[in-house]
């Protein structure tokens, strides 16, 4: 006998319609407002890298991609980073780039003045120290016009007290152990247009340059942006620091839909140990959309030791601690 299936009734199925829209919005509630305005965390590394001298232990806090914005990313928000920050206690405080807000989807935009200054509460016994990102450049249509100069975000971040790196390097020290600190230009700061300028380069990076004003055998930290100069960060490098990916914003299972590298996943988020080792921050703020989801905004605290050894490349979650 030939059993017929079993049919859905109308209730049961708009019981089911009613479910599976509820689980929708309460997922979009939780990606747009939750996630991108009420959680922070704290993403805590502890590394060996290889060329890191036995007897200096590092602490660095990072900050990337904070996209200053009103509601999401305003200067009072800013300012409560900022206190979570100096309470970690790091040795040195990096910033990695794009404090501009990259999205249109806003109440409002910060000035670069008013961001600038909230970030210059941030204090370390080793100072605090910057890079540019893509959204710096690209915030700036007289520097794109000229396909030259230095974007007002650089002068916003030096009149607050905090010095910019731009392809440039500084030695630091720490119980009498030296280390370089290197700020690599950013790899996007020209939007490509075949109108003005076609044969200019897009990147203001100069990875090569950069490393040659290292003049000892201290070993390398390098700020870069952009995760993609991976690939090239040759082995005299202990460890490399970037944001721009947000982690893709939307992270589930460790997968990223979309990521803004020409490497997918590869660089999307977290430790990666290659010829060096890399760390890619999710980052604070939203780009494109003011959405988070799997990824929350996260402080990196990245804790360096002497004493590691060189392996296959592989990622290595971080952990994390809800602030």
């Amino acid at each position: 006998m030939v059993i017929p299936p079993r049919m859905i009734s109308r209730r049961q199925f708009l019981r089911w319609t009613a479910t599976v829209g509820a689980i929708g919005a309460l997922t979009g509630t939780y990606g747009f407002l939750v996630e991108p305005l009420w959680r922070l965390k704290i993403a805590r590394y502890e590394l060996e890298p290889e060329r890191w001298p036995q007897g200096l232990e590092l602490r660095i806090a990072a900050l990337a991609d904070i996209h200053a914005c009103e509601p999401w990313m305003g200067p009072e928000r800013i300012r409560s980073i900022v206190e979570t920050t100096n309470a970690l206690g790091a040795d040195l405080i990096v910033l990695l780039g794009d404090y501009v807000g990259g999205q249109r989807f806003v109440t409002g935009y910060v000035p670069a003045s008013e961001w600038a200054q909230a970030l210059a509460g941030l204090q370390a016994p080793l100072g605090v120290h910057a890079i540019l990102g893509n959204h710096e450049w690209w915030s700036d249509r007289a520097v794109q016009r000229a396909g030259t100069g230095s974007p007002a975000s650089r002068r916003a971040l030096e009149d607050a007290g905090i010095p910019v790196y731009e392809n440039d390097v500084v030695r630091l020290d720490k119980s009498g152990h030296a280390f370089w600190l290197a700020g690599l230009g950013d790899q996007l700061a020209f939007m490509p247009s075949r109108r003005l300028r076609p044969n200019r380069p897009i990147g203001v990076d100069r990875l090569d340059a950069t490393l040659a004003k290292v003049t000892d055998d201290a070993p390398v930290i390098l700020l870069a942006h952009e995760p993609d100069i991976a690939v090239k960060v040759p082995d005299r490098v202990a460890l490399t620091l970037s944001g721009h990916t947000h982690g893709g914003q939307v992270r589930l299972f460790g997968w990223s839909p979309v990521v803004p590298s020409r490497y997918g996943n590869r660089y999307a988020y977290g430790h990666v140990r290659a010829r060096c080792d890399l760390i890619v921050s999710g980052g604070l703020g939203c780009s494109i959309v003011p959405l988070r989801l799997g990824v929350p905004p996260e402080i990196v605290l990245v804790t360096l030791r002497g004493g590691g050894a060189k392996d296959e490349e592989h990622r290595v979650s971080p952990r994390r601690l809800d602030v």
